[in-house]
């Protein structure tokens, strides 16, 4: 098994544990192997992912999916959900999490202690009761039988193109470069995104 596929290198990765990186660890191992896959040396694999939480970590490390590598698709539809992709075979699997399991899912002490947390408003000692309420949580995520967390299914989905590199032109209005296939016309002219928008830095 490659490193990257234990729970602890992915949370090497993404900074500290928490139940929605033990989500995301569980979908993409589930994922690959679905698809009979190990977690590929470069861009074999494609992930569509339906939300931009910490489980989106556990994916780029376990699937080995990258924006920069263009082989990480995000779709901001709020759901935590991950379509895994083989480019070889052009076999798809989408990984869904199961409503009674979201429903049902966390202590609400556990849900409360986070509210305060974020927020700012918690005690030393309360921060340190939500760190034992997660951690044991986390626990129980990564022992949970799989079929109580997610349904799995066999799609079909379109196969992304591999990442292109485009030459590199400059905006007419602020200067800056960008990838010629990002660049909009004006008046004959490249601009930037951000300069062709309305109230951007091209209109008056």
């Amino acid at each position: 098994m490659h490193s990257g596929t234990t729970f602890q290198g992915v949370v090497a990765f993404h900074g500290h544990s928490c139940p929605g990186l033990a989500i995301g660890y569980r979908a993409a191992i589930a994922g690959l192997r679905e698809l009979g896959v190990d977690r590929p040396g470069d861009e074999e694999l494609v992930a569509i992912v339906e939300n931009d939480a910490c489980g989106i970590d556990a994916v780029q490390v376990v699937a080995g999916t990258t924006l920069g590598k263009g082989n990480l698709i995000f779709r901001d539809y709020g759901k935590r959900a991950y379509t895994f992709i083989n480019r070889k075979t052009g076999e798809a699997v989408r990984v869904a999490e199961r409503p009674e399991f979201s429903e049902k899912k966390g202590d609400p002490e556990m849900t409360r202690l986070r509210r305060k947390v974020a927020d700012g408003t918690a005690t030393a000692a309360e921060e340190k009761q939500f760190s034992r309420l997660s951690d044991t949580y986390v626990k129980e995520l990564l022992a949970l039988p799989e079929e109580e967390m997610f349904s799995i299914s066999r799609v079909i989905a379109e196969v992304p193109e591999r990442a292109r590199i485009f030459r590199s032109v400059r905006c007419s209005i602020c200067g800056e470069t960008m990838a010629e296939s990002r660049a909009r016309v004006r008046e004959g002219r490249f601009v930037c995104i951000p300069c062709s928008e309305p109230y951007g830095r091209g209109w008056g």
